[in-house]
């Protein structure tokens, strides 16, 4: 407490500065509280407002894939050069290490695996948990046009409420069912169902055709899922079209730690992310980094 004697009398007053109030530009976050802007702006950099997720939450429904039998052999090297971290709970407590200070997009909904019926899913993590855990943001999937639809609706629903409680941000995750397209009308739809609802981003899958009509018509940001593991040229081509369309960030996985050199790629990830560059010239940057000792 300062003392109550001995103080200089306040004279600065700036009286003819106006006060500077600093927005935090990232789609529609205007209205938000401070605390859910604070953990936004951890995931989206302010400079470029964007983002390079690295997601590597498969094990959930998926168990040991290829690139994840050994996290702490493949992933843990590649966590410095990600802007967030897509992980569940299990696998943050036990092998990512708390110094590394990256946002987390913690993984909050569990439920079927790939080997029964896929998407009936539940709340696997409760608020006092995430906090507990510094999440960032929470996911939860949610499938649209499918069997569990309402149920998985449901689930995001609570996250967002709970989430809105504490300043914790949702990321809404649109399942595609295998009777489902992946479409500029599914996704469209599927995109604004999340956001709707309340979900403060989007992930969904990029497509071919009319993609820039599904980021139009979501008023939050939308990152794009990597998918199924493609070459790494048709994936930074595939990043940059998203970008380019209006996508502000991608969530990328077997992309990254399935190819050839991970470090590399998601460098040249990065640089079509933040930077705009051309995937060709991403492609060089990840061949001329191919094999380097990090």
């Amino acid at each position: 407490m300062a003392d109550a004697t001995g103080n200089v009398d306040a004279k600065d007053y700036g009286f003819d500065t106006p006060q500077k109030n600093s927005a935090y530009e990232l789609k529609g976050a205007g209205h938000y509280d401070w605390g859910m802007k604070d953990r936004l702006s951890r995931v989206f950099d302010p400079k470029s407002g964007k983002t390079v997720m690295l997601a590597f939450d498969h094990g959930y429904i998926m168990g040991p894939t290829s690139g994840l039998e050994r996290i702490d052999l493949t992933i843990v090297p590649l966590l410095e050069h990600a802007d967030c971290l897509m992980c569940t709970r299990g696998i943050l407590r036990t092998v990512v290490p708390p110094t590394f200070n990256k946002p987390i997009s913690l993984r909050c909904s569990a439920g079927t695996t790939i080997l029964t019926e896929l998407n009936e899913e539940c709340i696997g993590v409760e608020i006092e948990d995430a906090i507990r855990l510094n999440a960032t943001m929470m996911a939860v999937m949610v499938s649209v046009g499918g069997k569990y639809e309402a149920v998985t609706i449901k689930n995001l629903c609570k996250m967002i409420e709970t989430g809105n409680r504490y300043g914790i941000p949702t990321l809404g995750v649109t399942a595609v069912g295998k009777e489902l397209v992946r479409d500029a009308r599914y996704l469209g739809l599927a995109s604004r169902v999340c956001a709707e609802n309340g979900a403060q981003v989007v992930k969904t899958y990029f497509c071919e055709e009319g993609f820039e009509k599904v980021t139009a018509a979501c008023p939050v940001p939308i990152v794009i899922a990597g998918g199924k593991k493609l070459p790494e040229l048709d994936a930074l081509k595939m990043a940059y079209k998203a970008i380019d369309q209006g996508a502000m960030g991608v969530d990328m996985g077997r992309n990254i730690f399935q190819a050839d050199d991970p470090i590399a790629m998601i460098k040249a990830v990065k640089s079509v992310v933040h930077d705009n560059a051309k995937p060709d010239d991403a492609f060089q940057m990840y061949s001329d980094l191919k094999g380097r000792t990090f």
